[in-house]
């Protein structure tokens, strides 16, 4: 069975306000002749929403399908935070999160942290802007009316029977998204989205822009990079993916990967009294959860959901194991509480700027499908199994994989492994244990981007310049001065 992950926080329609106006400050000219006839300026206004005061929120429309323009445009959300140091500034630095993640959210937490307190030169002399991706968010979004897979619907099926019925309920997903979204759903792809961010470029007036993309958004900038040679003048890439080899080989790896973070978070509950679990075997407490709900789906409290079975308590797990400081304390309350049968903190996101929609619709753009039989599908399921023996390989990899069986329109994977030339060297931050990303997915990107250079960071934690001084150190000196640490260094904390 499925229930819809809630986001703990926001939703697009509730936040709408961001675009609300006091006054619209001037906006910056491109270069003479930098922009095409159909790019759009950016409605900029004094944002009205009060995690942003003193920032200006903006809009730009861009088109839907740039091979037809009569397909429509969308509309680009955007939250700039100028920088506190105007005559030492030294331009704009876009902030990225992940797939299917709000970067205006994501700079809405880091406000309520205090990024301005610690972030140095980043916050002095940059021009902070958020702009959430087409699809995602703030920007026009991906909104489906179905769940991405239905009650009584599983990603692993045991059957042809159950094999179709995910097949069928991918397809139906895909149809309603389609009827709902028009032909944004078939736009989300990489290479669309990075196209905006040249727009974007253009409508601020700079001639390079600096980024800083987390996860997903690693990929992104690469693929930006590529597309348009030497307008990026520093790349920093947080949580880098590998997307040069098979998608096979990639799902068994994050899973791999994912289950090494569950076991350390097992080992953490074991020498930990902040573990709600301390003093039991957090991993045979886990096990026993997941085979109980399997047999018995455990209820969430409410009408809302169905009730959970072990399939789904496992894929609501891996987004729990990615900050080891403040999710895995969460996980460990919502398996006594599902143990007491509560299973609603597995339907819970607890990423509040992470749409599921808005990550599953790209995947299927994005990735290619090697799978199209239930034979293929068991034998990937019989190898997730062997290496992943608590979380089964259920991680995003996989969910992308089995969520896109099915369905009709063709993936537009970008091509990736060579050398990206007119990248700029990029400073690439993995840590070395992370549920989301292999520590070697960092050394495979930066191949990509000639002079780079990984920055490993001892730890379970991605988004690693809001919890790490020496990252902090690292990324604010590259980005005033391009310099980069010396290959192998690691940051210890």
């Amino acid at each position: 069975m499925r229930r819809i992950r809630k986001r703990a926080g926001w939703t697009a329609a509730a936040l709408s306000v961001i675009a609300t106006t006091l006054a619209v400050p001037a906006v910056a000219q491109p270069e003479s002749g930098d922009r095409p006839a159909s790019a759009s300026a950016i409605d900029w206004r004094d944002c009205a929403d009060a995690d942003f005061k003193q920032m200006q929120c903006g809009t730009m429309r861009v088109p839907i399908d740039r091979a037809h323009p009569g397909s429509g445009n969308l509309t680009l959300a955007l939250v700039r935070r100028p920088a506190e140091d105007r005559a030492h500034r030294q331009g704009t630095l876009l902030l990225n999160d992940g797939a299917g993640g709000s970067s205006i959210e994501q700079l809405r937490l880091a406000m309520r942290i205090g990024l301005p307190k610690f972030a140095g030169d980043m916050t002095r002399k940059f021009d902070l802007v958020a702009v959430d991706p087409r699809g995602v968010g703030h920007s026009t979004p991906i909104v489906c009316g179905e769940e991405p897979v239905p009650a009584g619907v599983s990603h692993s099926p045991r059957s042809k029977e159950a094999f179709d019925a995910l097949v069928s309920a991918n397809r139906a997903f895909a149809e309603d998204c389609t009827r709902r979204n028009g032909p944004l759903t078939e736009h989300v792809d990489l290479t669309s989205t990075a196209r905006d961010f040249e727009a974007v470029r253009i409508a601020l007036g700079e001639r390079q822009l600096n980024w800083y993309g987390i996860h997903y958004s690693t990929l992104l900038g690469r693929t930006y990079a590529a597309l348009h040679p030497g307008r990026l003048r520093t790349m920093v890439l947080d949580t880098a993916l590998d997307d040069t080899g098979s998608p096979l080989r990639r799902t068994v790896q994050e899973a791999v990967t994912a289950e090494t973070a569950f076991n350390r978070f097992a080992a953490w509950c074991a020498a930990s009294a902040d573990c709600a679990l301390h003093g039991k075997d957090a991993a045979a407490e886990y096990d026993a959860l997941v085979a109980r709900a399997d047999r018995d789906p455990i209820r969430t409290g409410g009408t809302a959901h169905q009730p959970l079975t072990g399939e789904d308590i496992r894929e609501a797990t891996q987004d729990y194991l990615t900050l080891a400081g403040h999710t895995w304390p969460d996980l460990a309350k919502a398996i006594i509480l599902a143990q007491q049968g509560d299973g609603t903190e597995f339907t819970r996101e607890p990423d509040n700027t992470l749409d599921p929609v808005q990550v599953q619709v790209p995947a299927c753009l994005d990735n290619a499908r090697p799978v199209r039989t239930l034979g293929q599908l068991t034998d990937l399921q019989k190898e997730l199994a062997r290496v992943s023996p608590h979380l089964g390989g259920a991680v995003r990899s996989y969910k992308a994989i089995a969520g896109c069986l099915g369905w009709p329109v063709p993936a537009v994977p970008v091509k990736a492994g060579a050398p990206v030339p007119g990248a700029p060297p990029a400073l690439v931050l993995q840590s070395t244990h992370q549920a989301l990303a292999p520590y070697q997915a960092g050394a495979a990107l930066a191949a990509q981007l000639p002079g780079s250079v990984v920055l490993a960071r001892e730890g379970d934690d991605y988004s690693m310049f809001l919890a790490s001084q020496c990252v902090r150190d690292a990324t604010n000196r590259y980005l005033t001065t391009l310099a980069l640490p010396a290959p192998s260094t690691t940051c210890a904390t």
